[in-house]
């Protein structure tokens, strides 16, 4: 048996909120040009390290494992491919049509998922779902990109004279310390981290340009790749190889998830502008210079990135790699912190252990669960495939399928939000959708050479958050069976009990409901404070709740008061600061001479529950390991009491 999570908040519409990865909310507070910076770091790390290996791997797969020399019409086509799908899935979906779909300036996933479901008149549990694979689909995403992109940058010490005859053998373990050393500082918080974030970025971006451009120069006819034709070229030539390819090439787009992800920190302009003026220029230039490379020196193509580098500069170059690809992991790892906490804000997620690493960056939390379990994860990755190629394989299933389910939630946008024609909204996203199922399914060609990684993750995530929701549905309906407040007090009003001073809390989320702990203490106490407060939080559909609907006030009876808090899914919710604030609404109370009582329900299994009981059990399990709600809603421990009761479910 397992104690249930005592007193959930209410969840107007559960529904989602952004992968936005609190990394930097103060930087909002700056000029245009500081946000832009900004953007370059935290919005672009991730996608900014795919030239590291994203075209050395589709060359391994058309060389068959570097058995032959690519031909002329291969690289351009390839590097052709990998330019379309940066302007495709990159500029016109993620810039030109994405960014405009912000829920109150926030953006991502579940942010989109939240918009959307307002304009539905019932609750729609196709679309939770969504959100729910989405969010799921993240966290595979976050698990592999540490580990590849960390990889992939030490590897680049095999391209430094002097070293690259011993270096193989320490590749795996200085990798496994960085991504150690990496997760430990978390507690520590990353404002500092991410005040470089974009100076270092940027300057990662400026040396990949200077590197594409000093080779372009190698074979000038690289610039075909520019036009469309090569890679439909490469299409009609390749035809069984090139569907194999596309898992390689999208490898160059992983990461653009993040350009709406981040719309909340940065806003639309200067991550538009950012992709526009800066990384797009930087990322062409780069793959422009690895393809001229691959024509004029083919022997160099398994270490392809790295040797765009004079000798002298190589171990410089390697030692920005390995900058840019932590800055890359930060930020996925920050935005695993950003979604979990939104998750359990909405009821999709237990609650869980959420600590502020910084007074004035709301956006700045550390969570030492999933700090650890990400931990976890990604060194088993690491340890299990060993270099950055193998872990390709594992690489680009979750970021497609999630960018599929982004396009089915901009298709329901563009027909209930902006209430354009059917046909137009099919028309407007068919070509993502074919695009993106065509990469979906390239890379489905690698389950079974590590690609099942992500889809049992992402698999096993939706089973744990649905378990939640169906679990916590079950219980709020055992709960709506006790009796309802008013028929309660109407009769203490016959019978009254003894009265005691101070002013006593009950939290519910239900405000209709007598709460269980208000019943437990007239079964076992026989008393009733002089001033009783029924306290409801509820988290809206909205990354912040507005400062004049943030209190709720209502005068129930005489010396019994119903308040109901709001916070948004992107809030931490803290009782008391917020019932401080509820003065000017009238509610008055001395907080030492107040007592917060809460119900907590011990969880039994049952077969009559309405789930299998495996997933009884499942719900219990994670019942059990949820963080207590007095830390959750920061209510000072010294004024807190726990009365519970035994319930099936």
């Amino acid at each position: 048996m397992a104690q249930a999570p005592a007193d959930a908040p209410q969840h107007s519409n559960s529904s989602g909120g952004a992968n936005d990865g609190g990394r930097g909310r103060a930087i909002a507070h700056g000029g245009f040009w500081t946000l832009l910076i900004g953007s370059v770091g935290v919005v672009y790390g991730d996608i900014g390290t795919s030239p590291l290996y994203a075209l050395r791997e589709c060359l391994r797969i058309v060389t068959n494992d570097y058995a032959r020399a690519p031909t002329r019409d291969e690289v351009i086509g390839i590097v052709s491919l990998i330019f379309w799908a940066l302007i495709i899935v990159v500029t016109i979906k993620s810039v030109f049509v994405l960014l405009r779909l912000d829920n109150k300036g926030e953006g991502g996933t579940l942010s989109l998922m939240a918009l959307v479901r307002k304009a539905f008149e019932k609750p729609s549990v196709f679309l939770l779902g969504a959100g729910m694979l989405g969010a799921s689909l993240f966290y595979a995403d976050a698990l592999i990109t540490p580990a590849i992109s960390v990889l992939s940058a030490v590897e680049g010490l095999r391209a430094v004279p002097g070293v690259e005859d011993y270096i193989n053998p320490w590749i795996l373990p200085i990798s496994i310390v960085i991504l150690i050393g990496l997760f430990f500082v978390q507690s520590r918080g990353t404002a500092k981290i991410g005040a470089l974030f974009g100076p270092i970025t940027l300057v990662w971006f400026l040396a990949m340009a200077v590197l594409g451009l000093l080779h372009i120069t190698d074979d000038p006819g690289i610039i075909q790749a520019l036009s469309p034709l090569p890679a439909l070229g490469f299409f009609v030539s390749h035809a069984g190889l090139s569907f194999v390819v596309l898992g390689a090439v999208f490898l160059a787009v992983t990461g653009a998830e993040a350009l709406y992800a981040d719309m909340g920190h940065f806003g639309r302009k200067p991550i538009s502008r950012a992709w526009i003026a800066i990384i797009l220029p930087c990322l062409t230039l780069n793959y422009l210079g690895q393809g001229a490379l691959a024509l004029s020196n083919p022997a160099v193509i398994d270490n392809l990135f790295f040797m765009l580098a004079p000798e002298w500069a190589r171990l410089p170059v390697v030692l920005l790699a390995t900058m840019a690809t932590i800055i890359a992991s930060q930020a996925v790892i920050t935005g695993a912190f950003s979604i979990t906490q939104q998750a359990i804000q909405l009821g999709i997620l237990p609650r869980m252990e959420i600590r502020r690493t910084s007074e004035t960056q709301a956006g700045q939390i550390y969570m030492p669960q999933i700090n650890f379990l990400m931990l976890a994860g990604v060194l088993l990755l690491a340890l299990a495939f060993g270099s950055s190629s193998r872990l390709a394989s594992a690489y680009g299933i979750a970021v497609s399928a999630e960018m599929l389910v982004s396009t089915v939630l901009i298709f329901f946008a563009i027909w209930k939000l902006w209430k354009r024609p059917l046909w137009l909204a099919i028309l407007a996203c068919v070509p993502f959708a074919v695009i993106e199922f065509t990469f979906f399914s390239s890379n489905m060609l690698k389950v079974w050479s590590g690609g099942f990684v992500p889809l049992m993750v992402a698999m096993g995530l939706v089973l744990i958050m649905w378990t939640w929701v169906r679990g916590s549905r079950l219980l709020s309906e055992t709960v709506r069976r006790d009796e309802p407040l008013a028929k309660l007090f109407e009769t203490l009003s016959h019978h009254p009990p003894h009265r005691v001073r101070g002013a006593a809390i009950f939290l519910t989320g239900d405000p209709d409901v007598a709460p269980a702990a208000l019943m437990h203490n007239l079964k076992h106490n026989q008393v009733l404070h002089e001033q009783i407060i029924i306290l409801t939080v509820q988290t809206i559909n909205a990354p912040r709740a507005p400062e004049g609907e943030r209190v709720k006030v209502e005068d129930f009876m005489p010396d019994v008061k119903r308040v109901t808090l709001k916070f948004g899914f992107m809030e931490t919710p803290n009782v008391v600061k917020a019932l401080t604030e509820a003065r000017k609404h009238g509610l008055k109370f001395d907080i030492m001479k107040t007592s917060f009582f809460l119900s907590r329900r011990t969880i039994v299994p049952s077969e009559k529950s309405g789930m299998p009981l495996w997933q009884d059990h499942l719900f219990i399990f994670l019942a059990r390991n949820a963080t207590n709600a007095t830390d959750f809603f920061h209510i000072p421990s010294g004024r807190a009491v726990e009365l519970g009761n035994q319930v099936m479910v």
